[in-house]
């Protein structure tokens, strides 16, 4: 990524702890230093050389002399994508194979990732049945639907196999009845045939042979259990976990088809049955049975989504209706998984199948295995309607392509590696990872440069000083100088001398070391990050960093601690106002000005109520009468906007006295900010006195906006004072 990228973003580079090129490199993804000899002024800290590009340049470093290591990415295998039709050889359906990715921490690093699906891939599907007494009717079914469930299968590929599990439930109290004759017989005693309970047990092997799987299906008895929920999850983790059992293909789609009319039993259930030991999520099948049925517990739905994923099995849950929504909510914690509902007899199942199958071969999600540590990777679909970007890309079309961004926030100790791929497909891309951490310099190679006194040679810029000699320049020898005056250089405002936080050492300090691994910083060493405002015992809230005790918030958070999501949506208004002009909003909440109470700032309980303190301003709008009548536009903006009206809308108005003994009245109503209203003033003053009549240059029924206000057809505070009104005119 070069640097037309950066620039897309504000670039920032937060400082720490500096003494080297590898220090400011580190501090951030827009740090950058420059190299160049006599950079720093006398007596300044070297860490001044650490600054983002654009800073360093205003400064007066040359360009050739910033360092600021790039991203690189190698393609180290990059096949083409197979032809549209499956051969023999395995298909490449992912471009590129191979990546290998040199990171700046912090600085992301995006590649685009090619998929196509190869028609006729093979199809491995495992047919995994509740025997539960209640499935007796679609059992019945599947035996007569062999022939059709391989005829659609071959509408899919050339390439599908078959095979078929069954499933119960645990045989221990109080799953099952656990009377030796009911073990032996679950079922009713009308049944005639009924199989002995049992957990799970694999009954027929992936096959392309239609006599076998209709025959094996055909021996299959129904059986029993006491409660509803039946024993689904170790079925499905014993299928998923004991490939060579079952007969998965290394090169193949593999779907788990599993039909049941009820819920089932997860992690922690096993407890009531006394059984304590957690799932394992390892293969224990001996004799085509699932030997630790009854020693180990149920495996909780985390555990048999990561199994599906990791072996590439995509579940489609075909199930009653009594059942959907249950369904559908595990299907939301598993991806690539479906949901069809049988029929009462089961015998839609073959259409379902293929329904299902097309949803999941027409949509492709990708994802990740477990990245090293402080590694981020999101995924930008590039196709038609593929969504945002996230952790997961997901595109519904048959050849796509995603933007993979990977990120490395902090340096990685050595080569780490993990791999990309589509949910179900085999093929991965697998992304080798290092950072660059070290500064590439081309330092000059005199051992006793002349600008370093000729006491030491240049480092990145830098003067490392020989044995006996420190200073920016190597120009203080250890015991030649003035220890008080150097000492009081290590001293803020007469202060502890480096805070007692470092050594003073030629007059400038070089700061300790803390117990976690930090080390003190700043001119006297006043600086540290551990000391930050917590939330939720986390420094800075987990949401930003600590510099120098003050926390730097993430752009999305806010607050001393970055405790606070930056939004405004608990500040707005019903009208969309913000605390109603009446305050600031913090941490998701309205701080109002003095006198105004949250949670939007409407009111003011201690305020003078507006039909006292701007009585006077409505006498002098409405009837041009009263103290301000001379300078009504300038004195009463605080009435944007006003209205002369016949009768006023109910409710209690106010009701002030004018110059003339009049009542005036007027309802007045607080807009958005601090002093600003819009009023309705009745024209029908009320009479005590002639005087009191209606004036007709008050007969204008109008809304004054905060512009000029006329009357009688001259500004307001222009009103000729000569002309006389005769009552009653």
């Amino acid at each position: 990524m070069g640097r037309g990228v950066l620039s897309q973003e504000v670039e920032v580079c937060s400082k720490t702890v500096i003494n080297s090129c590898r220090d400011c490199i580190r501090s951030g993804a827009y740090c950058t230093w420059c190299k160049q000899l006599n950079f720093t002024k006398p007596g300044e800290q070297e860490a001044a050389r650490c600054d983002t590009r654009a800073q360093l340049e205003e400064r007066g470093c040359m360009g050739k002399d910033i360092v600021s290591p790039l991203n690189i990415l190698t393609v180290t295998k990059n096949t083409a994508l197979s032809t549209n039709a499956f051969v023999k050889d395995e298909p490449i359906q992912l471009r590129p194979q191979e990546v290998n990715l040199k990171l700046r921490p912090g600085l992301p690093r995006t590649f685009k990732l090619d998929f196509r699906r190869v028609e006729g891939y093979p199809v491995d599907l495992y047919y995994l049945m509740d025997l539960s007494y209640s499935m007796e009717d679609d059992l019945r079914s599947i035996k007569t639907l062999g022939n059709e469930l391989f005829k659609a299968l071959q509408g899919i590929t050339k390439q599908g196999r078959i095979g078929f599990g069954s499933f119960v439930d645990k045989t221990v109290l109080p799953f099952t009845n656990t009377n030796p004759e009911k073990l032996k017989k679950p079922c009713e005693e009308k049944e005639l045939f009924c199989q002995p309970a049992f957990g799970y047990r694999h009954v027929l092997s992936m096959t392309e042979n239609k006599a076998d799987f209709n025959r094996e299906v055909d021996k299959q008895r129904i059986s029993g259990n006491l409660d509803s929920p039946e024993g689904t999850l170790d079925a499905i983790m014993q299928a998923a976990v004991c490939g060579d059992r079952i007969g998965w293909r290394n090169s193949s789609t593999r779907l788990i088809v599993l039909t049941t009319d009820d819920g089932f039993h997860m992690a922690g259930d096993g407890k009531l049955a006394g059984i304590l030991e957690p799932n394992d999520e390892r293969c224990y099948m001996d004799n085509k049975l699932y030997t630790k049925s009854n020693d180990m517990d149920y495996p909780s739905v985390g555990q048999v989504a990561s199994q599906l994923e990791k072996n590439n099995i995509q579940p489609i849950f075909a199930v009653t209706k009594n059942m959907e929504n249950v369904y559908r909510e595990l299907s939301r914690m598993i991806p690539k998984s479906e949901v069809g509902v049988l029929s009462e007899d089961s015998k839609n199942v073959v259409e379902l199948i293929q329904a299902a199958y097309n949803r999941l071969s027409s949509k492709v999600t990708v994802t990740h295995d477990a990245l090293p540590d402080n590694v981020r990777v999101t995924y930008t679909p590039l196709c038609p309607g593929g969504g945002p970007a996230g952790d997961k890309g997901v595109c519904d079309n048959v050849k796509v392509s995603f933007n993979v961004t990977v990120t490395a926030d902090e340096c990685i100790d050595r080569e780490r590696s993990f791999l990309i791929g589509p949910l179900g497909i085999k093929d991965k891309l697998k992304v080798s990872l290092s950072t660059r951490c070290e500064c590439e310099c081309d330092d000059p190679k005199e051992e006793n440069h002349k600008d370093c006194d000729g006491k030491g040679k240049v480092k990145c810029g830098m003067c490392s000083c020989n044995a006996g000699f420190v200073g920016q320049k190597c120009e203080c020898a250890i015991g030649e100088k003035d220890e008080s005056s150097l000492r009081a250089a290590c001293r803020k405002d007469n202060g502890t001398e480096c805070e007692g936080r470092g050594d003073c050492v030629c007059g400038i300090c070089q700061c300790y070391a803390q117990q976690g691994g930090s080390t003190y910083y700043g001119t006297h060493c006043e600086c540290e990050n551990e000391s930050c405002e917590k939330f939720q015992n986390k420094l800075c809230g987990g949401n930003g960093k600590c510099r120098c005790k003050i926390c730097e918030c993430n752009p999305e958070y806010e607050g001393t601690a970055c405790q606070c999501k930056k939004s405004d949506e608990q500040c707005r208004t019903p009208s969309g106002s913000v605390c109603s002009g009446r305050g600031t909003c913090q941490c998701n909440q309205c701080k109002c000005i003095e006198g105004y109470q949250r949670p939007y700032c409407l009111t003011c309980p201690a305020c003078q109520t507006p039909c006292i303190t701007k009585g006077k301003c409505i006498e002098c709008l409405g009837f041009q009468t009263g103290p301000f009548s001379k300078n009504c536009s300038q004195t009463c903006k605080s009435i944007n906007e006003f209205e002369m009206v016949e009768t006023l809308p109910p409710g209690k108005p106010c009701d002030v006295r004018d110059v003339e003994n009049c009542r005036v009245f007027f309802i007045i109503k607080q807009l958005d900010g601090e002093d600003n209203y819009s009023a309705q003033i009745l024209k029908t003053r009320g009479k005590r006195r002639m005087s009191c009549a209606t004036k007709k240059y008050a007969h204008v029924t109008f809304i004054a906006h905060r512009k000029q206000i006329m009357f009688a057809g001259h500004p307001l505070h222009e009103r000729p004072e000569e002309r006389k009104v005769v009552p009653g005119e």
